[in-house]
């Protein structure tokens, strides 16, 4: 996916469009803006446009880039017009009481109260496209339409988006041998955005997406000689009870094990983050402000329970538990010797169900002397779910320790954060079936995130959810959905462990409904406003005149205070 807009110079808190003179030939103004709509002239912040040439006239243009990529005139069309209204055109403060140039009293006031509250606003991160690099013959990364992500950047920096989220994938950077990274499409990148004005969030990516992304470019595979040793060994990956493999990350059962040329699994994720570190450091703390650092699938602290892309799996089925990895088995067996109790170890639930299974009529998720409530089941949760959380504990204790010099300099700041899934359907029932076979304890009974963010209050780590723009109702009542109660669960986990929050959307929205909820869910009454918020994420569609009109009053509002 790919996306493009265009950047005006005029001022610090650009607005969303472009501002420019009436030329005398209206027949000339229709020709060069064929793709671009007209909105009127608003005040914004108790600034307004105003021109100071052409006898006042003022129109405002946004671009329309649905048709984008394949118009390479209208780009040098667009460009040159942007130029011109850069040239031309600046803001000047509204005065209706005083002077030109001059600001009463209230708007000294107002500005004042901005800067001291500017904490309390969402900064917005835009999610890179996925298919925004090609792999070269040569077997090297390559940005694709460079020109056109440029003049995306700028639309976006225009419209006061904060900055830019940026996977920064294993697979791309460790992809032939071990110890060989290849920095320079994150270089160049990280240039790019950078001139643009923009922010980065830098999400470390140990998985592959290649089932995922298996309909459009840009899919990543883990590292080939990763790759090439999982072909060796399948064990290296999560297994399901019917022996099937999941290749788009390492199970957790690898981790302390010298699998990959001498290396664990946890050495290559501490080296490659050195490496990351040493490469950017100079951006570390000013331009790059938040580092995410994989966990899972899909860079979550979570099992692979519910695999996209393979046709195991399909919403809203309570999935599989993935602990059959031969590594994996070994630590259960040595689990429920230390229990006293070395059956329970031969095993996981043999009454679970399938991956696509309803929890009603499966017995381990029902009451019953077999179910998640029974010693064995209260046994193996505990297991299974502390295990992702001792990975996790690894993981973040060699990230922190890696950014603490950063993180407690007066200079910088930079924020570490650790994503987790949005598991919401069959959230009202009893056993969260769903929740359980992704690794979260988490039952009417039991509050399984908890100790993950007791987790990660000890290594000053944000906690990143999803389903902020979700509604309960929209979702089906029969599947006992509810975002809007995980949501509130995880508020209240944060608030306890004093874990900040920032969050993204899972489903991509447009409409006024879906962002004012997101925007509703970033400044929560009860609790703290996020941290950030990350939108899933930049293409063509973003761009379409509907969609623009309504993402960007969406951003303005997210970058007020309340």
């Amino acid at each position: 996916m790919a996306e493009r807009g265009v950047a005006c110079k005029c001022t610090e808190r650009g607005i969303c469009g472009f501002i420019g003179p009436r030329f005398d030939k209206r027949s000339r103004v229709r020709k060069n803006l064929r793709n671009v709509s007209m909105i009127p002239l608003f005040k914004h912040n108790g600034y307004v446009w105003q021109s100071i040439a052409f006898n006042n006239c003022i129109f405002r243009v946004v671009a329309l880039f649905n048709s984008f990529y394949n118009q390479k005139k209208f780009w040098k069309r667009m460009k040159n017009f942007i130029l011109l209204v850069c040239e031309k055109w600046k803001p000047q403060f509204r005065t209706t009481e005083l002077s030109i140039g001059v600001m009463d009293a209230r708007e000294k006031s107002r500005a004042t109260t901005l800067e001291t509250s500017r904490h309390k606003r969402v900064p917005i991160f835009v999610m890179m496209p996925i298919d925004s690099f090609d792999i070269d013959a040569s077997g090297s990364p390559k940005i694709r339409r460079i020109k056109a992500l440029t003049i995306s950047l700028k639309a976006l920096k225009l419209a006061g988006v904060h900055g830019i989220a940026v996977e920064v994938w294993w697979g791309i950077v460790e992809r032939f041998s071990p110890f060989i990274y290849n920095w320079s499409l994150y270089e160049e990148l990280f240039k790019l955005i950078s001139e643009s004005g923009l922010k980065l969030h830098v999400a470390l990516s140990y998985h592959s997406n290649m089932h995922s992304s298996s309909r459009v470019k840009g899919g990543v595979s883990l590292p080939l000689w990763i790759v090439e040793i999982g072909d060796h060994n399948k064990d290296i990956y999560y297994r399901d009870q019917n022996g099937f493999s999941n290749d788009d990350y390492l199970t957790l059962g690898v981790d302390e094990l010298p699998l990959f040329c001498g290396r664990t699994a946890l050495q290559c994720y501490e080296d490659f983050m050195f490496s990351f570190v040493n490469k950017f450091e100079s951006f570390i703390g000013s331009v790059i402000e938040e580092i995410s650092v994989g966990l899972g699938p899909s860079g979550e602290l979570r099992y692979p329970a519910h695999p996209l892309g393979d046709g195991r799996w399909s919403f809203p089925g309570i999935g599989e538990f993935q602990c059959y990895d031969k590594y994996m088995m070994q630590d259960l067996k040595t689990a429920a010797c230390q229990e006293g109790k070395p059956q329970w170890g031969d095993k996981g639930p043999q009454n679970a169900g399938c991956y696509n299974s309803l929890p009603s009529g499966v017995p381990f998720f029902e009451e019953g002397q077999d179910s998640f409530l029974s010693d064995y089941g209260c046994f193996f949760l505990e297991w299974y779910s502390g295990r992702l959380i001792r990975h996790a504990d690894a993981i973040l204790t060699k990230a922190a320790n890696m950014l603490n010099k950063y993180r407690e300099s007066k200079k910088s700041s930079i924020l570490l954060v650790a994503k987790i899934g949005g598991i919401y359907w069959w959230y009202h029932t009893l056993s969260h079936p769903a929740e359980l076979t992704a690794g979260y304890y988490n039952t009417a009974l039991r509050d399984g995130y908890d100790p993950v963010a007791s987790m990660l209050s000890r290594h000053g780590a944000a906690l990143h959810i999803s389903c902020l723009e979700m509604m309960d109702s929209e979702t089906p009542p029969t599947y006992h959905c509810s975002p809007e109660r995980l949501l509130q669960q995880i508020w209240t986990v944060s608030k306890k462990r004093i874990v900040h929050l920032t969050g993204r959307n899972t489903n991509e929205r447009f409409d006024k409904a879906g962002l004012w909820k997101i925007h509703a869910n970033c400044y929560h009454p009860q609790a703290e406003a996020v941290r950030s918020f990350t939108y899933f994420r930049m293409n063509d569609k973003i761009f379409r005149a509907e969609n623009w009109n309504n993402f960007v009053p969406f951003v303005r509002k997210m970058s007020k205070d309340l």
